[in-house]
């Protein structure tokens, strides 16, 4: 234990803060969206502060505001009383918010006490300085000094390893993404390499101790060891995980987004092995359920924990879960090798061709249920919205969670060489192209002159998997003629064509939404 000076805190809920805008044209958007908050990176390991980032914090004492004790404040946790939280020496009234924010059952957890133990763990938009300029905007006072014993509880601190080369996106929680530049380099993405997309800390889980819990309709609650996984039949599967928010950074140059800002390395593909998710579910007891209507959703729940006990979980539809042709799995191998701490050991939900949110890490519970998961992670985010939806008119109670994911592809790499004439260049580019639910990528336009004329990448490399169980990405590589303007400059642009004939969007600009999401328009390379 030791002695530091810092206020009297209570544990408390997460805190977001929006009050919202106007519909504004594109051009004119700003987006006042705050989600998140906290103290430091780490600052009990010595690795860094908010300082070495350039973040201006919230939460220092002003001069001339009004002091509270921390009673005062304890005193306002209900709407009925105003909902009042803390943070460093700052006093925010929240209560107006309320109404505005996606996880307001979080938000209340903190009225009356401090946020900073909350975004200890939930620390994803700690970075971002519109948080604490909006943050800011919400103060009512000062914060009373106090003395307290703390020791050291940094929910982070037996974080594993990471490869150098992973680009970092966020601190804590962990968010790597595999360097776009070295993304095609192969197939099957080294495992050290592969993007890393955690939502709390990484769980110590001792394997003589682990098992994974089986309930609901249908089956008899019971626990499965790894010895008992194992012994049902194995099933290896090459299938690709993409985040939702894969290629974010493009969404934010219509309309700036506070959130982490992916570029195209949150996607990736591997080998995995395990068993798959229904034979589990028939040792538990589970009979023919065709005919059960009861029975619509499994749920998926991590050993990840967050504030109160919480753990990251979503859930999937039923008919995903036990279709033949599915191949959902549980699985304790990614590319010939147990998993990693980070990619969810000793056994993770593995469910291709939807968005990689719904394949749980650390998997501790399975549950068959009427109803789906009513976790945040599945009602509250991962959903789309219209372009001209914004903070305070989000209706996300209306808005079905991501399943399969729509046909994209990304330019990685490109080579320029001399064309035909000086004010033509001779332009090879290659990348990944992946459309969810099982379907195959046929083929992939180029175009260099905005769309006027097109040509095919001649390479495409996949596997022989057919729809719909072709899990797996397509890399792929052309070449095409640019015209240049006055200054040299020009755009290469790739579209996707998948077995169903789905095609990519043109523009982001109208496929722009407040979550930041889905982003599939067409990949354009400024030459």
């Amino acid at each position: 234990m030791f002695l530091r000076l810092k206020r009297v805190v209570a544990p408390i809920g997460q805190f977001v803060i929006n009050k919202g805008r106007q519909n504004l044209a594109y051009e004119k958007r700003r987006i006042n969206i705050i989600a998140g908050g906290g103290t430091t990176f780490g600052l009990s390991a010595g690795l860094f502060s908010y300082q070495d980032l350039g973040i201006k914090e919230a939460g220092k004492r002003v001069e001339g505001l009004r002091e509270y004790s921390i009673e005062e404040v304890r005193c306002h946790d209900s709407i009925s009383n105003r909902v009042w939280v803390t943070y460093h020496s700052g006093v925010y009234d929240v209560t107006d918010f309320i109404p505005l924010h996606p996880g307001a059952d979080k938000l209340l957890l903190a009225a009356g006490g401090s946020i900073e133990p909350f975004w200890d763990i939930l620390a994803v938009h700690k970075e971002n300085q519109a948080i604490h300029d909006r943050l800011e905007s919400y103060r009512i006072g000062n914060l009373k000094d106090e003395i307290v014993a703390y020791g050291d509880d940094d929910p982070y601190k037996s974080e594993p390893k990471r490869n150098s080369s992973l680009v970092i996106r966020n601190h804590t929680p962990y968010v790597g993404e595999t360097p776009v530049e070295v993304l095609c380099g192969d197939f099957i993405t080294p495992t050290e390499l592969f993007f890393v997309r955690n939502h709390l800390p990484v769980p110590e889980i001792d394997l003589s101790d682990y098992g994974l819990e089986i309930s609901g309709i249908g089956v008899e609650k019971q626990t499965f060891s790894m010895d008992d996984i194992k012994k049902l039949p194995a099933y290896t599967i090459t299938a690709t995980l993409q985040g939702a928010a894969n290629r974010r950074d493009e969404l934010c140059e219509v309309c700036p987004l506070p959130f982490i800002k992916f570029s195209g390395g949150c996607c990736g593909t591997a080998v995995w092995k395990g068993t798959k998710l229904v034979d589990v579910l028939k040792a538990a007891g589970l009979d023919d359920m065709k005919d059960d209507c009861s029975s619509q959703h499994v749920l998926f729940e991590g050993l990840d924990t967050g504030p109160a006990g919480s753990h990251y979980s979503v859930s999937i539809p039923i008919q995903k879960a036990l279709d033949q042709y599915g191949d959902v799995l549980l699985a304790y191998e990614m590319n010939g090798e147990p998993l990693t701490p980070d990619h969810g050991f000793p056994l993770r939900a593995l469910v291709p061709g939807v968005v990689g949110a719904r394949s749980v890490k650390w998997l501790g519970r399975v549950e068959i249920s009427s109803s789906e998961c009513g976790s945040h992670w599945q009602t509250l985010d991962y959903k789309g919205q219209n372009p001209s939806v914004m903070w305070g008119q989000q209706q996300f109670d209306k808005a079905e969670a991501i399943q399969g994911m729509p046909v994209t592809s990304m330019i990685c790499s490109s080579s320029i060489s001399e064309g035909p004439d000086p004010m033509t260049r001779a332009v090879s580019v290659s990348g990944y192209a992946w459309s969810g639910g099982g379907r195959r990528i046929l083929r992939v336009d180029l175009t260099g002159d905005g769309g006027k004329t097109w040509t095919q990448a001649e390479s495409l490399r996949q596997s022989e998997d057919r729809q719909p169980r072709h899990w797996g990405w397509t890399l792929w590589e052309g070449s095409v003629l640019v015209n240049t303007n006055g200054d040299g400059e020009a755009e290469v642009w790739s579209k996707a064509v998948d077995s169903d004939y789905n095609v990519q969007p043109e523009s982001t600009k109208n496929i722009w939404n407040l979550r930041g999401i889905l982003n599939n328009a067409y990949s354009k390379l400024k030459i």
